[in-house]
């Protein structure tokens, strides 16, 4: 199985990776996600440390299982032959339509398939108001002419 685009990047095909990891992550769907990563990949997010695809399926069904409403906006920060970095917001609310906007930087290590072997997440939360909300697509991939964090100030 292979999941292009495959390293070594150049700078279009980093924003083509991170376009589908965002598009893969606003599924809110761990079967559909979790085959991106290796069979061994490692991950730190937050203070869990979940490591292959058991792991990491369980993590993504707990996340979209808490955070509701979930929608994600990926933006290319660096990269290098087979490592990309990115930056990224996205909202959510929870059961009681708490609002909140987590903003993080993720590393990326990638295997020559092009799954990803290491990904190293950062990520801080902040408290919104409904009405400060910035994310407004339906549910799903964000639209093309959605705009970008850096169009959006964040």
């Amino acid at each position: 199985m292979t999941r292009p685009p495959l390293p070594p990047f150049d700078r279009k095909t980093a924003i083509q990776k991170v376009r589908l990891a965002e598009d893969g992550w606003n599924s809110r769907n761990p079967d559909l996600v979790t085959p991106a990563y290796t069979d061994d990949s490692r991950w730190r997010n937050r203070h869990e440390f979940p490591a292959g695809h058991a792991q990491i399926h369980a993590f993504l069904t707990r996340k979209w299982e808490k955070e509701l409403e979930y929608r994600l906006i990926k933006e290319l920060w660096a990269f290098g032959d087979n490592r990309i970095a990115v930056r990224y917001a996205y909202e959510w609310c929870d059961a009681d339509g708490t609002w909140t906007r987590s903003y993080g930087n993720e590393n990326w290590e990638f295997a020559a398939d092009g799954r990803m072997a290491r990904r190293h997440a950062s990520i801080n939360d902040l408290p919104i108001r409904e009405e400060y909300r910035l994310f407004h697509w339906p549910l799903g991939r964000r639209p093309d002419d959605h705009p970008g964090l850096s169009d959006l100030g964040l």
